[in-house]
């Protein structure tokens, strides 16, 4: 059974190319599900043939009867569909049992955001100091709060993604063409400073060619985005809770309030459908809202796909 488990997290980062940190979130969850087998129960599984349906329906109400969001139950119920789909497809096992478990329902929240004057305060507290790494987080906070890039994409930045003299960036994407996104002359002007006076102090390797740079001089993590911006929003004194989704949020929520059109922040969210960009019409500049699955969200930022059987 383990050598299964193993072969799907192989299949998703070969087949659908996903990253590091979701083949982990798949992993975690799968390896709940299988304590959830062998706590006694269900006697001898052995294989994934002894799998039922109703193993299945019961594991789904034990974790809605858990103190997990709703996202993140349907998470974990999409891993466990979307291994099981993968053994049928490979002929590992006689039934799928998965195929009638609905997926649970989500419960919608409105995205959380930052005022205004919150997000200059995020963004000034870098700015106090002119070293290599406050340059570097100052262009870091501004970037991602001007685009609305995720914290996957504005990591993956390279040298060549940016355009500094028409002040565009070209985002990394899965997609065969990155999505071309503008940036205000603030922000320009930060980031060549930051190219001429923070990163040649941070690079160690000549090679390097990642834009946003940690201390051993290699590319940012998530992980390292993540705490930087968590100790700049407690140095700011910010009473709302910030993660790297937060900058993105109000980014979108501030353009629509501006009087962009939703089509075009669509485009620059680089959303597959307007729908997931309507929910911003829903919030005010003003408007902070509590999601308590924004960290989850961050951990798990690439969406489940289940692989169609």
């Amino acid at each position: 059974m383990d050598e299964q488990l193993l072969a799907f997290l192989d299949y998703l980062q070969e087949e659908y190319n996903y990253s590091n940190n979701t083949t982990a979130a798949y992993k975690n969850d799968l390896n709940q599900f299988v304590i959830f087998l062998h706590n006694g129960r269900y006697g001898d599984i052995d294989s994934w043939n002894d799998v039922t349906p109703n193993i299945v329906y019961d594991y789904v109400e034990f974790m809605k009867s858990q103190p997990y969001a709703s996202s993140s139950v349907a998470r974990k119920v999409a891993a466990v569909k979307s291994f099981f789909n993968y053994l049928h497809e490979q002929n590992a096992i006689d039934d799928n049992p998965t195929t009638q478990v609905d997926s649970p329902k989500v419960k919608k929240r409105l995205p959380q955001t930052l005022t205004f004057q919150e997000v200059d305060q995020l963004l000034a507290a870098p700015a106090q100091k002119r070293t290599p790494k406050n340059l570097r987080d100052t262009a870091l906070l501004n970037i991602l709060y001007s685009t609305g890039m995720r914290v996957t994409e504005v990591v993956s930045l390279q040298i060549e993604d940016i355009d500094l003299e028409h002040a565009l960036l070209y985002c990394p994407s899965k997609e065969e063409s990155s999505r071309k996104l503008p940036f205000d002359a603030h922000t320009q002007q930060i980031l060549s400073l930051y190219l001429d006076e923070g990163r040649p102090y941070l690079v160690k390797d000549k090679e390097e060619k990642a834009l946003f740079l940690n201390h051993r001089g290699q590319q940012l993590t998530r992980q390292g985005l993540w705490l930087i911006i968590k100790a700049y929003a407690k140095q700011a004194e910010l009473k709302t809770s910030v993660t790297p989704h937060t900058l993105r949020h109000s980014f979108a929520a501030h353009k629509l309030h501006s009087g962009s059109d939703l089509q075009e922040v669509q485009r620059l969210l680089g959303h597959a459908n307007i729908s997931t960009t309507q929910i911003y019409t829903h919030l005010g500049d003003d408007d902070t809202q509590d999601d308590d699955s924004e960290e989850a969200e961050f951990y798990f930022e690439e969406a489940v796909a289940v692989p169609a059987s």
